[in-house]
């Protein structure tokens, strides 16, 4: 039985247009994002049969594999609910009369301004080196939010950090619409922001359990 489940998109396949057009999106997430799920699953079979049989000859390789798959898969359920079409509210700036204004505190606490925020992941998921992701997360043992630059899926990471905005910068994320424009697929990713999503995943990642007591 999956262990691992491929989630249904939160709205149809035109819902982010004209940022994201419907063909990235249904491939995106009805072929890449499939293929993540059905790698996690795959790993695990065979992870179990390793031990089953005590053959560890393998073991760096599916680990490995696991944590890409994995990773891809995490990323991938928290970015489709991190997006939202300009006509569902999508984009802007957190506001607190949007209902947001802790998230908006917590991001000029942690950056100075929104405007600092906005261009440091803008400049990060833009530069990434080949495919990767641009991603705000949450630190426990400061309790600040941080930027990190992914590569791949799962590397250059804070441990213990909490993703809660994810910049899917991987060339099948904006290439048959965007070209080879890596930075103008992140510019617009701006318009289609779901600022309501980010708040409560702030919100649960800031009531878990800090990783070093004080």
């Amino acid at each position: 039985m999956a262990i691992y489940t491929l989630p249904e998109l939160p709205y149809d396949y035109a819902a982010l247009e004209p940022v994201i057009n419907p063909q990235i999106i249904e491939l995106h997430h009805d072929k890449h994002h499939a293929a993540y799920v059905k790698g996690a699953n795959d790993t695990l079979e065979q992870l179990e049969e390793a031990r089953d049989k005590d053959a560890w000859g393998s073991v760096n390789g599916l680990e490995k594999n696991l944590a890409f798959h994995l990773s891809g898969h995490i990323l991938h359920s928290i970015y489709w609910h991190n997006m939202t079409g300009p006509k569902e509210g999508g984009g802007g700036e957190p506001l607190a009369a949007d209902g947001v204004g802790e998230l908006a505190d917590a991001i000029a606490a942690s950056f100075g301004t929104f405007a600092k925020f906005k261009a440091q992941l803008t400049k990060a998921s833009a530069t990434t080196q080949g495919s990767g992701w641009g991603v705000l997360a949450y630190e426990p043992v400061s309790g600040r939010l941080i930027v990190e630059q992914v590569y791949d899926h799962q590397g250059n990471v804070g441990q213990g950090t909490v993703p809660i905005l994810v910049f899917d910068a991987w060339e099948h994320a904006f290439y048959l619409q965007y070209k080879n424009q890596k930075v103008d697929f992140i510019e617009a990713m701006w318009q289609v922001v779901n600022w309501q999503d980010v708040a409560a995943r702030y919100a649960q990642a800031k009531d878990r359990t800090p990783l070093i007591a004080p």
